[in-house]
């Protein structure tokens, strides 16, 4: 992501924790600058009043939509047509949505296919196809409990779908000698697939690769970490 990223955070206030929203700002202040912030509901519903606590407070912006039918979602329908809105007329390079629906997955490979990046914020029960179409998301669940349970290294060895990434990722980098620089891995994962260390409970991609233990780590003459499959030795 670029460094000073222009980001649209859209909330659906509906399905999502109002007591998360300090962790989801502070996130999103590593990756740029949010210069929209909406959250959608019926804020007439007593449901939302977590949320009317903290809208003033990070100045984010409450967008009305009445319960018109029910069983029909007036919230998803506003969230989309705002977001294609600000894609086609806004200078914005990230989209955050936080939401636990998997309604929202055609509109984030909408904007995918735009170059643009989604980050997504959601919790545990949010479905595998939302979770995998955004380019980073994050549990609001670890968030809460302060810690995310680390997986040890038998659990991570069995972990079929990061041990495909990593070793894909490296074979995918590599040099001729058969080394691959980790921020190259890194990269090369996050296009596949969305990524974060810290949802197996590690700060950093190179404590995650350390902790798997099955590949070859060093550092090259700029102190930059550099990895190697055994396998696929050059």
């Amino acid at each position: 992501m670029p460094d000073k990223s222009n980001i649209a955070l859209l909330i659906d206030a509906d399905n999502s924790p109002a007591k998360s929203i300090q962790f989801v700002l502070s996130e999103l202040a590593r990756h740029g600058k949010v210069n929209i912030r909406r959250a959608y509901g019926n804020w007439t519903s007593k449901n939302l009043k977590g949320w009317e606590a903290v809208l003033q407070e990070h100045a984010i912006q409450p967008i009305q939509q009445y319960d018109l039918t029910k069983g029909k979602n007036a919230t998803d329908i506003a969230m989309t047509i705002d977001a294609m809105d600000v894609l086609y007329m806004k200078q914005v390079d990230t989209f955050c949505f936080v939401t636990s629906d998997c309604d929202f997955t055609p509109l984030v490979t909408r904007i995918l296919s735009d170059g643009k990046s989604v980050i997504g914020f959601g919790e545990r029960k949010t479905p595998a196809a939302f979770v995998n179409a955004c380019s980073t998301f994050l549990y609001l669940d670890d968030e809460q409990e302060k810690s995310v349970k680390k997986l040890k290294t038998n659990e991570l060895r069995q972990d079929s779908k990061l041990m495909n990434l990593v070793r894909e990722a490296i074979a995918g980098t590599a040099g001729d000698d058969g080394w691959a620089k980790l921020s190259r891995v890194g990269t090369h994962i996050s296009n596949q697939a969305s990524f974060d260390a810290r949802n197996y409970g590690y700060a950093r991609l190179s404590d995650l690769i350390e902790a798997i233990g099955l590949f070859e780590i060093r550092r090259d003459e700029s102190k930059h970490f550099e990895l190697r499959d055994p396998k696929r030795k050059a």
